[in-house]
């Protein structure tokens, strides 16, 4: 039989929580390998930094002619996800890139609940659109 106090019996407090949510929110960087009109392959990644080290990764394509993008990989650090990291992470790259559809890839099983509560519907094709799929061929 377990020991009462153990290190799983008790819940996080409301101000431990809070605390946890206030440094997601003033104490992470992020860092993009591009920016909106920045002519490349179309492949960038947000870098989500907490004092020097990199707590989550979001992978995405992006095509600016047809407006679309599709989130091929998200990786953040399980404390940082439940603290709201990945959903002020996926509002900022929303508001970097203004007018663009989101999709993400089927194969993001574990971040499935943070796509679907941030509505974004998952793609049905790897490649966003033809003018992503030219590029990378030339």
């Amino acid at each position: 039989m377990p020991t009462p106090g153990g290190r799983h019996s008790r819940r996080e407090t409301f101000a431990a929580r809070l605390r946890r949510k206030l440094r997601a929110y003033r104490e992470i960087e992020f860092l993009s390998s591009g920016g909106p009109g920045n002519p490349g392959t179309g492949e960038e990644c947000l870098l989500l930094v907490h004092v020097r080290k990199v707590v989550g990764e979001i992978h995405y394509r992006i095509c600016s002619t047809c407006a679309e993008s599709v989130i091929t990989s998200l990786d953040i650090e399980e404390h940082f996800r439940a603290a709201g990291l990945g959903i002020r992470a996926l509002c900022h790259l929303r508001s970097r890139h203004p007018g663009t559809t989101w999709r993400s890839t089927p194969r993001l099983r574990g971040t499935s609940d943070l796509l679907r509560r941030m509505r974004i519907p998952v793609a049905s094709a790897e490649v966003p659109c033809l003018h992503f799929h030219a590029a990378a061929t030339s």
